[in-house]
């Protein structure tokens, strides 16, 4: 029987290539690309010649029975995504579990990844880290996964699109609170940018400056030194530094910051206080 070769391929710069991955793609009998017009282009710059079929979340079911079939029938099969891992946030799970369930090779060809990449150069703690993939798109869903990773003490990771990309940044500062965040798009493209600083900090430079491309967010986890804080000693402790001349914004954001709360809870608090 043949084998299923799970390949990562460039998330930009089309000579982040391994010379076994350009080998393998030569070698096996077909590719099933999840866009073949995307996968022609990293094909042509090398000048492959192979048999490419589309694989994607819209012919999943049908195209895994034919793929199972060409394995079955002794040829080798390449499966590739758009930009680095396939199976991880793209289309592949489901075809590589029914490969092994079928008895037949399963082998990777290693390579880019946003996800890592993304986490390396974010200058946050890489020692434990959680991959969240895609947020939900709708807004009541977002802020429930958000508000289940609200203990998450790990580096969060997550992969959003730019069209998105405020309201998820809004989401997680109002759920999750001021936090460092370092928001990466376009890597290793000629425009490749790193955004970093606090969750407000970073959507105020999107919102004056419009996002583009596809995005990996890295957020820092909850801060194991932060103590819950009761809100009449938080409200205290926030008067406190006004009294001394903080203005009352750099007030809410410093103690933000200090419990991992979000600053415009923070406000709230302290405007209730203040009207009564």
């Amino acid at each position: 029987m043949g084998t299923l070769y799970i390949c990562a391929t460039p998330i930009g710069n089309l000579e982040d290539v391994s010379i076994r991955l350009l080998k393998t793609l030569r070698q096996v009998d077909i590719i099933a690309c999840e866009d073949t017009r995307q996968t022609a282009k990293l094909l042509q710059r090398y000048r492959i010649k192979a048999r490419t079929v589309s694989y994607h979340r819209f012919n999943l079911r049908s195209r895994e029975a034919q793929l199972i079939e060409y394995l079955r029938s002794g040829q080798d099969v390449a499966l590739v995504s758009d930009a680095g891992m396939p199976a991880i946030s793209d289309p592949g799970t489901e075809l590589v579990q029914k490969v092994i369930q079928e008895g037949m090779a399963v082998v990777v060809i290693p390579g880019p990844s946003a996800l890592i990449s993304a986490l390396a150069i974010s200058g946050l703690d890489t020692t434990r880290f959680v991959f969240e993939g895609f947020l939900p798109a709708k807004t009541g869903q977002r802020r429930e996964r958000l508000a289940s990773l609200v203990d998450e003490d790990r580096t969060i990771v997550f992969y959003e699109s730019p069209h998105r990309l405020l309201d998820t940044l809004r989401d997680i500062e109002q759920v999750l609170g001021e936090r460092r965040i370092a928001a990466a798009r376009e890597l290793t493209k000629k425009f490749e940018e790193v955004v970093r600083g606090t969750v407000l900090e970073v959507l105020e430079y999107f919102t004056a400056n419009p996002p583009r491309g596809e995005f990996t967010l890295v957020l820092e986890g909850k801060s194991a030194s932060a103590e819950p804080v009761s809100e009449e000693d938080l409200l205290e402790e926030v008067e406190a530094l006004i009294a001394r001349g903080v203005e009352k914004k750099e007030a809410f954001k410093i103690k933000a910051r200090e419990y991992g709360l979000s600053k415009r809870y923070i406000y709230k608090l302290y405007l209730n206080k203040t009207d009564k």
